[in-house]
């Protein structure tokens, strides 16, 4: 295969820097981070409040094709998958694809919203197509490359486990703060339903996805990619399926994406809904910042925390004391979900609960692959990131869809917008409705907490990774 030449990373170093950290892993992911968490929690809004697609096709719309699309994005995925596995740079196998969605994120992400101003058909397929240009394509390239660039950044377990860290640290803090404050704030109440304000707004949130995009290209390196060099053969996809459903530790994983992202995926869906029709009143400006930001602000705490517990004590460890917080602090909010004090005192002994999935499960899923090599004499990268994005994009679907269905049928009235006053008027919703966004809101997390603690009593993969480790390193060196 051709070598294909692209500007070079800026990181020479053979050990993690202080640049690689802040400008690679820190700040250059927070664009595209930062777009998808407004996407998480406002595009199923704008679908069901600005084009009013709630009741179309009986809510069948809005049902079928986030999961359609989602099973149009695990295919994708799967390829992906395989392309990066197959793909060979000095520049590494994941981050010339990191470079190519540096383009396509901000391109597709303007056309989610750029939807024309015509009949209810030409909306709908307008929706389905742009939905899958950025989440199918440009969101899959973004999503795989990005989720290898720690475990493909160094064998060193302490310093990957700070990359996990700062890189989490770019969705947990810096989405937080303008999805959880400034949007319900400052933004939501000014946007209202009109469509021309939400297209500016999300715009220049998708153009700021590229330059910060570039800098995480610029400012990541593949040591591992680096170290096997071009000893490495691309093994065919059966082969490696054989090997990752026979292991038990990523069997595990598996099934710890799979829960733990139905139970995110409820909660981020119907979080505005909760808020605007259960918890407060419509766009007020301030009780989703609340339960955003205060709920929240043990991720603050967290940064300087979770990680001394986890070299400690063990990543795993603290992961699943973790969750048992987790289902407390949910269990709590269920006390009277109506009661703003009762909610955030639950919410922050939630998020609590989350900080070390937050910061330090990037570097456990690590741990797994290296240990995936050990094993088989072979690394699946690009199968294990495509199969927890396919779970990912797969869960996503499933919850909007199941979400917009429920809301139709418990007769769930979307926003009006009233020219001669400018303003946007928020009807109160029924009983069943205001149910379902509890439900989602509050319940499904606990539920899952309570199934991951189970899960991850069995993955102990931390009490082995040090010696396999030094296996592969041997082998390495016996073959040069």
């Amino acid at each position: 295969m051709k070598t294909i030449t692209l500007p070079a990373s800026r990181v020479q170093s053979a050990d993690v820097t202080k640049k690689e950290r802040w400008l690679g892993y820190l700040l250059g992911p927070c664009g595209t981070l930062l777009f998808n968490a407004v996407l998480a929690t406002y595009l199923n809004v704008f679908y069901t409040d600005v084009l009013k697609l709630t009741s179309v096709w009986g809510g069948l719309f809005l049902m079928a094709f986030p999961i359609i699309s989602k099973v149009i994005d695990a295919i994708t995925n799967v390829v992906m998958g395989q392309i990066i596995e197959h793909t060979r740079t000095k520049e590494g196998k994941a981050r010339p694809w990191l470079l190519l969605s540096a383009f396509l994120v901000p391109i597709t992400g303007i056309l989610l919203f750029a939807v024309p101003r015509a009949s209810t058909i030409v909306q709908v397929i307008w929706v389905a197509v742009s939905y899958n240009l950025y989440y199918s394509i440009a969101g899959t390239i973004y999503n795989m490359s990005h989720g290898l660039m720690v475990p493909l950044s160094t064998r060193d377990t302490t310093a990957r486990g700070g990359l996990s860290v700062f890189t989490n640290i770019a969705s947990v803090m810096v989405s937080g703060i303008v999805v959880a404050l400034i949007f319900p704030m400052v933004i939501m109440p000014k946007l209202g339903v009109d469509q021309s304000k939400w297209l500016l707004v999300m715009g220049i949130l998708a153009v700021l996805a590229l330059p910060l995009t570039m800098l995480e290209y610029f400012y990541t390196k593949e040591r591992i990619t680096e170290e096997i060099g071009d000893s490495e053969t691309a093994h065919p996809i059966r082969e490696q399926l054989g090997v990752i459903f026979r292991d038990k530790y990523w069997l595990l994983l598996f099934a710890y994406y799979l829960i733990y992202n139905l139970g995110v995926y409820f909660k981020n869906a119907s979080l505005v809904y909760y808020c605007n029709y259960v918890l407060g009143s419509y766009n007020d400006g301030i009780t989703q910042m609340m339960v955003s930001v205060i709920g929240g602000v043990p991720m603050g705490i967290g940064i300087f925390a979770v990680w001394p517990l986890a070299k400690k004590f063990g990543k795993r460890n603290v992961t699943l004391v973790g969750f048992i917080l987790y289902a407390v602090g949910g269990a709590i909010c269920l006390i009277n979900p109506r009661s703003m004090v009762i909610v955030l005192i639950g919410q922050f002994i939630k998020n609590m609960g989350g900080l070390p999935c937050a910061y330090v499960f990037a570097a456990l899923m690590a741990d797994i692959l290296d240990h995936i090599e050990w094993k088989c004499g072979f690394r699946c990268d690009g199968l294990s990131s495509s199969i927890n994005s396919i779970i990912v994009t797969v869960i996503a679907g499933l919850t909007s869809g199941v979400m917009n269905l429920c809301l139709a049928k418990a007769g769930y009235i979307a926003p009006e917008f009233v020219e001669a006053t400018g303003e946007t008027i928020g009807f109160v919703q029924n009983a069943a409705t205001q149910n379902v966004f509890t439900f989602f809101f509050l319940g499904g997390e606990i539920i899952t907490a309570v199934l991951l603690v189970a899960v991850l009593a069995f993955l102990n993969v931390e009490k082995v990774i040090g010696k396999e480790q030094e296996e592969i390193k041997a082998r390495r060196e016996a073959d040069r």
